[in-house]
């Protein structure tokens, strides 16, 4: 008898609509966020607006970062000046296509409804950071050969 009372009052099972609808809302809350951003760097100009935020590293040591330039380039390319785009970030614009794939992916396995784990390899991020680094340095060198690789 008190096992049916407690049965009365036990919460109810959650539904897998009710996960479903949450993992929608976020999803759609994050491409609101993602096209607003979009929506304020097409319509502001980093290099010509002083409200983004400014790289610590380039402020501290004078020198480029990898990540030096890649909000103007972004502004570029959503006004579709690739070449402008890659002057200011080279390895950003390369790195796009790579990000976009793994979105898509990713997005397509959500859509299935199966696991969207991430699978990298632990020699692809190595590979990374050691891209990164090569790029970071050879940006900042004075020679005219790398001379494109600053922003």
């Amino acid at each position: 008898m008190l096992h049916q009372a407690n049965a009365e009052f036990a919460a109810p099972a959650p539904k897998s609509n009710d996960s479903t609808h949450r993992r929608l809302v976020i999803t759609l809350l994050c491409l609101i966020a993602l096209a607003s951003g979009a929506l304020v760097l097409f319509l502001f100009n980093p290099a010509e607006s002083g409200f983004y935020p400014f790289c610590v590293f380039h402020r501290i040591t004078g020198l480029q970062c990898p990540g030096c330039g890649s909000l103007r380039a972004m502004h570029q390319l959503l006004h579709g000046n690739i070449t402008a785009a890659f002057h200011y970030n080279a390895l950003l614009i390369l790195s796009l296509p790579l990000l976009l794939a793994q979105a898509v992916r990713i997005g397509i396995a959500r859509a299935n409804q199966q696991p969207s784990r991430a699978r990298i390899k632990a020699w692809w991020l190595w590979t990374g950071l050691v891209v990164m680094i090569l790029f970071g340095v050879l940006r900042n060198l004075p020679f005219p050969a790398f001379a494109w690789l600053a922003p």
